[in-house]
């Protein structure tokens, strides 16, 4: 295969969402005033509650088997490897550029998080179709496959890992904010009591000083006692707190969604009531995907009409930007070449050139275009997601090209 082959397979589908990005600008600009900001925020929660779910269910309970479950066990392992090694990258440059408490989570995010799904889901079948490709036509079905279960147990992590990081983005956002809110008030409050105060010294000043005493008295061992019982107050209190974090986001529906595509796909007579054209069932899969189907377009729209203002308003750095360019498109992928080499030379895969690539090419995707759902959800982050993604995937339509060369140069 040449590399203008490649080159056309793999940055057509970074292009189409570039160009439905700009369409979600117009929409949103004062040209169009289509898509505005309480419109996106709606739309996200559809996205969340619908779309998303729809697509991951449909995708897997269609494509995926149990014996491929199987025989790809390595997959989950490889996507928490890319995940634990960007997270730790993420949190360098973090300390090194000390951005704003609450886009410390979005740099981890898009550092970590990359794009396991729709991208994949485009380029590895294109791949397989191309004439030449070392890996043959006869493989599109397992294309499929492995794009479905890597958009599945991607979306796994990002919708429990990536979403935590924003919920505590959002956390320490909004917190801050009403802490300063709560400051006014309590000067406010503060300056009314002192001046009761100083009309109470002027009218009894021994009395007072009496009162003051007494209550010193009497707080000092109230303290001192109680304190060992309110560290284990408040220990109990963030465990069941950090518990019902993560149920939240176990329950998540995308998550949800692809717990039941697995259970549809690797049973055999579930799956032949839903999926197949003689399925008694087939309306319903049918209508699954077709609500799946609106899910890239949504969240494209989405991003392009956050980038209007995020390009006005995003208080984020050059250099971050830069520092995630080179996370996500220079170290990453060579983290990548290392581990399926290693893992297949301990024989953990097994030797199946397609497989082997789509490990590889998890490390070397762009950010996950979830995360600008999560920080639409968050009310966090959004300016500075669309600039992160706008360039982010501007870099993408080279850089995914050339590693998906070196990876085939590698695998052939």
């Amino acid at each position: 295969m040449g590399f203008w082959s490649l080159f056309l397979v793999a940055s057509a589908p970074i292009v189409q969402l570039l160009l439905i990005g700009l369409l979600g600008a117009y929409l949103a600009s004062g040209y169009s005033n289509l898509l505005l900001a309480t419109a996106r925020r709606d739309m996200n929660k559809i996205v969340f509650t619908v779309f998303t779910p729809s697509l991951m269910l449909a995708s897997l309970a269609k494509t995926v088997t149990l014996e491929e479950i199987i025989s790809w066990w390595f997959m989950p392992v490889n996507l928490g490897i890319t995940f634990l090694i960007g997270s730790i990258l993420g949190w360098i440059i973090v300390r090194m550029f000390r951005p704003p408490k609450h886009l410390e989570g979005l740099m981890i995010a898009t550092c970590s998080a990359g794009n396991m799904g729709n991208l994949l889901w485009i380029v590895i079948p294109g791949i397989c179709e191309e004439e030449g490709s070392p890996f043959g036509s006869d493989r599109i079905p397992s294309a499929h496959g492995l794009a479905s279960l890597s958009m599945a147990i991607g979306g796994f992590y990002i919708w429990t890992h990536s979403y935590s990081l924003m919920r505590n983005a959002a956390k320490i956002f909004h917190g801050s904010q009403m802490d300063c809110h709560g400051l006014i008030e309590a000067q406010e409050k503060d300056l009314y009591t002192g001046e009761v105060a100083n009309q109470e010294n002027i009218i009894s000043p021994s009395i007072k000083l009496g009162q003051q005493t007494e209550e010193n008295q009497i707080e000092i061992p109230l303290l001192s006692s109680g304190n060992l019982h309110v560290k284990v107050v408040n220990f109990c209190d963030k465990t069941k707190e950090a518990l019902h974090t993560i149920a939240e986001e176990l329950v998540s529906p995308p998550t949800v969604a692809s717990i039941i595509g697995f259970i549809v796909g690797a049973t055999p007579w579930l799956k032949s009531l839903f999926i197949g054209s003689t399925a008694p069932m087939k309306v319903v899969e049918d209508s699954v995907q077709l609500l799946g189907d609106g899910t890239i377009p949504c969240i494209t729209l989405i991003l392009g009409g956050n980038l209007t203002q995020g390009l006005r308003k995003s208080v984020i750095k050059n250099g971050e930007i830069l520092a995630i360019i080179c996370i996500r498109y220079v170290i990453l992928p060579v983290f990548g070449i290392a581990v399926v080499k290693a893992a297949y030379k301990l024989g953990l895969v097994p030797y199946d050139p397609l497989y082997h690539y789509v490990l590889m090419i998890q490390f070397s995707v762009p950010p996950a275009m979830n995360i600008g759902t999560m920080t639409q959800l968050c009310d966090v982050g959004q300016d500075e997601c669309s600039v992160i993604f706008l360039w982010t995937y501007v870099v993408a339509t080279v850089a995914v090209t050339v590693w998906s060369t070196i990876f085939m140069w590698i695998l052939s």
